[in-house]
């Protein structure tokens, strides 16, 4: 059954119809992250939970109409996986909209939005060089975990990235042992060691096809 589970998954970009079910398969994989936690809670467990809500529904919106890579993971008709990539033709860190600054601030608060701000800023600093993409989310849903479908999703980035020939790869911050040894299997390098507020984490970089 799970080998033609997996025969019937595919990977495609998301419809507009599809970032509510995107925003809540983040939601939960997401919502224990160290980084996360450190930027959003603040000791109350409902307000923490609506501002983390609020942080991944704005970049989702905002990633979607900056029209980046927004790659959806459906098993039939099933949105099951989710992955946000970002280039850096659009402003990050420092460089954000200020439309983007008001709606996450109104959402998560001013010391938050830095935080988020200051991440950006940490990684792009670290990238190779100014024409590499982010991986800002990644996630299968939890009832889909351990049946591959991580591997699969990686693989459609990855492709994805092969296919766009200004760029020179794809970074992602990775805080988990688990999670940097699936990326590691997956042809990403360890290229810095990175200390994002106080959580501990690598920077992994995936070189595209055409800079290898």
């Amino acid at each position: 059954m799970e080998d033609q589970a997996m025969e019937e998954c595919r990977a495609v970009y998301l419809t507009a119809e599809d970032l509510r079910i995107a925003a809540s398969i983040l939601y939960n994989a997401y919502h224990d992250d160290p980084f996360f936690i450190e930027t959003l809670f603040s000791g109350d467990q409902a307000q923490y939970e609506q501002k983390l809500r609020g942080a991944i529904r704005e970049e989702l919106n905002e990633l979607w109409q900056q029209e980046q890579a927004l790659i959806g993971m459906f098993v039939g008709d099933r949105l099951i996986g989710v992955a946000c990539i970002v280039t850096q033709q659009v402003p990050l860190g420092e460089a954000r909209f200020w439309h983007w600054r008001l709606k996450m601030l109104l959402s998560t608060g001013w010391y938050s939005t830095q935080a988020l701000i200051n991440k950006e800023n940490q990684i792009i600093e670290s990238l190779p060089s100014g024409q590499c993409g982010i991986l800002q989310f990644i996630a299968i849903a939890n009832v889909e975990q351990g049946k591959g479908y991580g591997s699969k999703l990686i693989d459609a980035v990855l492709s994805w990235c092969d296919e766009q020939l200004h760029l020179d790869g794809i970074g992602v911050f990775a805080n988990h042992n688990a999670h940097i040894e699936l990326f590691s299997r997956h042809n990403f390098e360890t290229i810095e060691q990175l200390t994002i507020g106080q959580v501990n984490g690598e920077l992994l970089f995936y070189r595209g096809v055409s800079n290898e």
